[in-house]
């Protein structure tokens, strides 16, 4: 969201424990780049499971709805990976990014969406997104594009890193009694890179969940 627009940015302070800034480099940096964080993470039940994962949003995949008003316009530009299993699992990532945009139009953190796409670390990150700007009296309008994703399988099978950039240049905040929204220039602040573990649930068909997130703020990797 362009974070100027918000007249505080207590979406991205209140979370300075949770939100994680990305090292720079490539993956072959790592000593332990074919390990993924949060690999072994258990999931919650969600309330609500049938479909397979991957549907469009309209069609309410995994049986839970993450419909979101024709003012939040949340755009997904990437193409869909080869193996089942990352596409699966990056199909849900953004299911947790739409769940987490419905609870802030929902004005609730217990959204079936919200607990049925995330567990653990990404459940909390969710709820505090969502909770933040409950309590500053915010939603969001606009258009928020994610593109330049890639996925990474951990040796198990049982998760997958889902890396994108976010562009929020045209997604603003709104508030919500006045409705008035709150835009500003775009820069540099309105470019986040993500990292989002999802795991495997283990009764669910197709069903992944966000167990960790981790956001890199200001990236010019995404400009």
């Amino acid at each position: 969201m362009n974070r100027r627009t918000m007249p505080v940015t207590a979406a991205l302070v209140a979370t300075a424990a949770l939100l994680l800034t990305a090292c720079g480099g490539s993956d072959s940096d790592s000593k332990d780049k074919d390990k993924i964080a949060g690999a072994d993470d258990g999931s919650a039940k969600p309330e609500k499971s049938s479909n397979p994962s991957g549907a469009p949003a309209e069609e309410k995949p995994d049986g839970v709805d993450v419909s979101l008003p024709k003012s939040m316009n949340l755009v997904f530009d990437w193409d869909t990976p080869k193996d089942k299993g990352e596409a699966a699992a990056m199909s849900d990532a953004a299911n947790y990014v739409r769940a987490i945009y419905r609870g802030i139009d929902k004005r609730t953190a217990k959204d079936a969406a919200v607990t049925a796409y995330s567990t653990g670390d990404g459940l909390h990150y969710a709820k505090v997104q969502i909770d933040n700007r409950v309590d500053g009296g915010w939603t969001a309008s606009g258009t928020r594009r994610h593109y330049q994703a890639t996925t990474r399988s951990a040796p198990n099978g049982k998760s997958v890193e889902v890396a994108f950039c976010a562009d929020s240049s045209k997604f603003y905040g709104k508030e919500v009694k006045s409705g008035k929204i709150l835009k500003s220039k775009p820069s540099i602040k309105d470019y986040d890179y993500f990292k989002i573990v999802m795991v495997k649930f283990p009764t669910g068909k197709g069903l992944w969940q966000a167990s960790k997130v981790f956001v890199e703020t200001e990236a010019k990797k995404c400009q």
